[in-house]
């Protein structure tokens, strides 16, 4: 069933499900959003990110990994790249480069934005600002790993696409709400919160374009895309439910939940 659903997706030109793929991820982020807007209650948002740690590390370990290895190369390039990828995303979010956001946004879903006031009362508009282009740049980033899926496998393409949606979600929530905190008003922010999602498009344009011309790129690509979600799964999201006191059950079977979804599509990468 899934094979025949999906082969009228797969029939579109690579470029063309790429561009989907981005667009898919920028509107789910601005619902996200748009959830925190109209006061989601925080318990919800929670819930998505044992979900989205599922996801995260089932597509990481159960696609990505196996198909930079089928694509040519061995564990000893394979895992050193890995290694180097994660410590890079650290550096990166260290330094504010890259910000996978997130120990800031732990009331994002609550009923009332004005809670966030006292945690964030010091950021100021051009803080503000600086999360928009970090954020940019994430998703532009992003959009660089949907096309190197792609090109790799149009089947491996909507798997990643999942697993960046999965994590988008509770960050542009939790960025969405900072913004809110900082004193801009909710059109405002949810405007600029949408461009900025928007920047995954380019990085899709851009992957395609200069990694069709360059497909010994696609594999280095690809396990740097599986360090990208293991260090979001356990640098960012873990560390939240870590925090959590209550639904543990719920928890556990959502983040199941996340992990069964990407085996079930295991089987179908090729």
């Amino acid at each position: 069933a899934l094979v025949l659903q999906s082969a009228p997706m797969t029939s579109l030109p690579v470029l063309a499900q790429i561009l989907l793929a981005c667009l898919l991820g920028g509107v789910l982020s601005l619902l996200a959003a748009a959830l925190v807007l109209f006061g989601l209650p925080r318990r919800w948002l929670t819930y998505a990110v044992s979900f989205s740690i599922g996801v995260l590390l089932a597509t990481a370990m159960l696609h990505l990994l196996p198909e930079a290895l089928e694509l040519g190369l061995t564990p000893h390039e394979v895992f050193p790249v890995l290694l180097a990828g994660i410590l890079g995303f650290f550096a990166l979010e260290k330094f504010a480069i890259w910000r996978h956001a997130h120990g800031n946004d732990s009331h994002a879903g609550s009923p009332s934005c004005e809670n966030h006031t006292h945690d964030h009362h010091h950021l100021h508009g051009g803080e503000a600002v600086g999360i928009l282009v970090g954020d940019g740049f994430h998703n532009l980033t992003d959009g660089l790993l949907i096309a190197a899926a792609f090109l790799a496998d149009p089947m491996l393409g909507w798997a990643a696409t999942l697993a960046v949606v999965a994590h988008e979600v509770p960050q542009e929530a939790g960025d969405f709400a900072i913004l809110l905190a900082a004193g801009w008003q909710r059109g405002r922010a949810l405007f600029w919160n949408g461009v900025s999602s928007l920047a995954s498009l380019l990085g899709g344009v851009i992957g395609f374009l200069a990694l069709e011309e360059a497909q010994t790129w696609v594999p280095y690509i690809i396990t740097l895309a599986a360090a990208s979600f293991v260090y979001i799964a356990i640098a960012d999201l873990m560390p939240r439910l870590k925090r959590e006191q209550q639904g543990i059950f719920w928890h556990g079977l959502l983040l199941a939940a996340g992990i069964g979804v990407m085996l079930l599509g295991s089987g179908h990468a090729h």
